[in-house]
């Protein structure tokens, strides 16, 4: 896939597997504009990207954010191809968990980082490539939770709902924009070592579990690059008749029991 002469903006690309899809992305010629919330990983992006990439640092809940991203897009490179939003978060510490302890914080919080943040991003692209009157694609993050429950160790009800909800969302708005050539898709990963999947990571009655949850490939936890085929699909310009769909990542996550010791 050749992306010569295109331009991504990643909410969320300064980590994880945002960081991963991004650095797939350069790999093959395109230009980026990367968003990070917090500094450390910013500047460790900065030394990755060099001159191919803008870092930007923000929070994706700020609709401000999405503006300055698409501002440096414009001055640097010209254009917008596409937009990757990966930026979300665990909202455990603000009480999410399950129904009976499931605190109105927890529930506001979670959705704010998870699908409001989403919304505000995929708006403004969404104008600009309306205002451009050009073509352009959106891919947004979702997870496996969001259409396959794990209760024992997933039972975070305003996250599952949260991402529930991006695949109806996305689905709405690819259905409307289609006319407009404007696709959007969703990518569902499960369990993958990552920043917000410390917790689970570093369980080790979560980990077993996985090895049977996620059978693929031995049995594991997800890499990031283990996303990075599918994201190349489905932002590549030659994708031009693929929207509205959803794509689990999953190891066979939502094919599979999981056991139990």
């Amino acid at each position: 896939m050749d992306f010569k002469d295109t331009c991504y903006i990643l909410m969320g690309g300064t980590s994880g597997m945002g960081l991963s899809a991004a650095l797939a992305l350069k790999k093959r010629g395109a230009s980026l504009v990367v968003v990070g919330r917090d500094e450390e990983s910013c500047a460790f992006a900065t030394n990755k990207f060099g001159n191919d990439a803008v870092v930007i640092q923000g929070d994706a809940t700020n609709g401000a954010t999405i503006d300055r991203a698409i501002d440096a897009a414009k001055d640097r490179f010209g254009t917008i191809t596409g937009l990757f939003h990966v930026a979300g978060g665990s909202g455990r510490k603000f009480g999410d968990g399950p129904l009976h302890e499931l605190s109105l914080e927890g529930w506001n919080k979670t959705l704010e980082l998870n699908l409001a943040s989403v919304m505000l991003s995929n708006k403004a692209v969404i104008n600009y490539f309306l205002e451009k009157k050009t073509h352009g694609t959106i891919l947004n993050m979702g997870s496996v939770l969001g259409q396959s429950p794990s209760p024992k160790h997933f039972a975070t009800h305003a996250y599952a709902a949260a991402k529930s909800a991006i695949i109806g969302f996305s689905k709405s708005i690819a259905s409307y924009y289609a006319e407009k050539n404007i696709r959007v898709n969703v990518l569902a990963p499960s369990l993958f070592e990552t920043p917000m999947a410390k917790r689970a990571a570093t369980d080790e009655s979560i980990v077993t579990f996985a090895k049977t949850k996620q059978p693929l490939d031995g049995g594991r936890l997800g890499n990031s690059e283990d996303i990075n085929e599918a994201v190349l699909l489905f932002l590549s310009p030659n994708s031009k008749f693929i929207t509205g769909q959803v794509l689990a990542v999953d190891g066979g996550w939502s094919i599979s029991d999981g056991q139990y010791r």
